[in-house]
C-alpha cells in the first residue's frame, strides 16, 4: 500500500540511523501526515536528521510517539498530550547516544504485545496500529490499515488475526469502562464493513444447487462475520445470497425456498436469539422438481449456538471452518 509522504521523507533509504516518517506511521497506526502536523505544532519531530533531509526517528523518538498516541486515545487533547509527551520524556532523551539508538522494525506478521489502552494479548503487530487509529477515530489510517491487512494475508487470517482480534479487545474496552467505548465500536465496525465491501469480488452468478444462504437469525443485528464470509465464499467462486441482520422468519423461509440453497448459515451472536426449532425447521425446507427434491445444509453460524447442538447442521467454529464446510456440501 502506498503511503504518503513529503519529499524529505526517502522510504528505501538505507534503515541504518532509524525509521522514515512513512514506517512510524505505519507502526504507530496513523497516517504520515499526522506524524508530520504533530512535529510542526508540537515539536515532537526526530531529534536528529541524517544524511540531508532524510529524517529517521530512533527508538526515544518513536517512544515520545507512542506516548502521544496513548494520551490522545484517552480523549487528551492534542496540545495536552504532547505537553506531557515531551515532559515526560525528559532530558536524557534528548542526548545524543539515545538519539544514536536504531528503532527496528517488526518482521512481517510478527506479534506485539504492546500496549494502545486496550487487552490485545499476544497478536499481530497490525493489530496495535488497527486499535490505535479505532481509538483516535482516525478514518484515513483506519482505513488504511484494514485494507493493508486484507492485501497482506487475504480476507481469511487477516480477518481471523487482525480484525477480530481487535474488535473482541474494544468490546471488553467498553464493557469493563462503563460502556465509554461504544462510539470506538461503531466507528470500527463500520469501517471493517467499508474495507470487507471494497475487497470483496464480484457476486458469483447463481448456480442450482449451489447458492449459500446467509442471514442473521430474527433479532439479531451483527452482520460482520457473515460479511466477511460471503467475500470469502465469493473469492472461492461460491454464489452466495447475503440478507444480513435480523432477518424476519417468513422472510427467511421465503428467501429459501426461492433459492432453492445447497447450504444456509445463520448467525446468532447471544444465546438469547439462537433458536433451535427455527435451524431445525428451515433444514427440512424442499426444493427442486418432484422425485429429486433436496434440503439444504443449516449451519449454525456464532457463539449464541453453543450448546445447543442441532442434529445435522455443523456448527463450525471460526470463519476457516465455516468456508471449508459450505465448499465440501457445495462442491460435492
Amino acid at each position: 500500500m502506498s503511503l504518503e509522504r513529503d519529499d524529505g521523507d526517502h522510504e528505501d533509504a538505507p534503515r541504518g540511523g532509524g525509521l522514515t516518517t512513512g514506517e512510524v506511521a505505519r507502526r504507530l497506526g496513523v497516517a504520515p501526515t499526522t506524524v508530520r502536523s504533530w512535529d510542526r505544532r508540537y515539536g515532537l519531530g526526530p531529534t536528529a536528521h541524517t544524511g540531508g533531509r532524510h529524517r529517521r526517528w530512533t527508538a526515544v523518538d518513536v517512544a515520545r510517539l507512542e506516548r502521544m498516541c496513548a494520551l490522545t486515545a484517552t480523549g487528551l487533547p492534542p496540545a495536552e498530550a504532547a505537553r506531557l509527551a515531551l515532559d515526560e520524556a525528559g532530558p536524557e532523551a534528548l542526548t545524543p547516544q539515545a538519539e544514536s539508538v536504531p528503532y527496528p522494525l517488526p518482521a512481517a506478521g510478527g506479534r506485539s504485545r504492546a500496549g494502545t489502552g486496550l487487552r490485545l494479548g499476544d497478536v499481530r503487530q497490525e493489530c496495535k496500529g488497527v486499535a490505535r487509529a479505532a481509538l483516535r477515530l482516525d478514518a484515513p489510517a483506519l482505513d488504511g490499515l484494514l485494507s493493508a491487512a486484507i492485501e497482506e494475508h487475504g480476507l481469511v487470517a487477516a480477518w481471523s488475526e487482525v480484525i477480530m482480534p481487535t474488535l473482541q479487545a474494544v468490546g471488553r474496552k467498553w464493557e469493563s469502562s462503563g460502556e465509554r467505548y461504544v462510539e470506538v465500536e461503531h466507528f470500527l465496525s463500520w469501517h471493517v464493513s467499508g474495507v470487507l465491501r471494497r475487497h470483496a469480488p464480484p457476486v458469483v452468478a447463481d448456480r442450482p444447487g449451489a447458492t449459500t444462504v446467509l442471514a442473521c437469525v430474527p433479532a439479531e443485528n451483527h452482520t460482520l462475520p457473515l460479511e466477511v464470509l460471503a467475500a470469502a465464499l465469493a473469492e472461492r467462486n461460491l454464489p452466495v445470497r447475503m440478507f444480513g441482520g435480523a432477518l424476519p422468519v417468513e422472510s427467511l423461509v421465503a428467501a429459501v425456498r426461492r433459492t432453492g440453497p445447497v447450504a444456509v448459515g445463520l448467525w446468532a451472536q447471544s444465546r438469547t436469539t439462537a433458536s433451535r426449532p427455527l435451524a431445525q425447521y428451515v433444514a427440512a425446507i424442499e426444493w427442486g422438481v418432484r422425485g429429486a427434491r433436496r434440503k439444504p445444509v443449516v449451519l449454525t453460524l456464532g457463539p449464541g449456538w453453543a450448546g445447543q447442538t442441532v442434529p445435522g447442521s455443523p456448527h463450525p467454529a471460526g470463519l476457516s471452518q465455516a468456508v471449508t464446510a459450505v465448499e465440501s456440501v457445495a462442491l460435492r
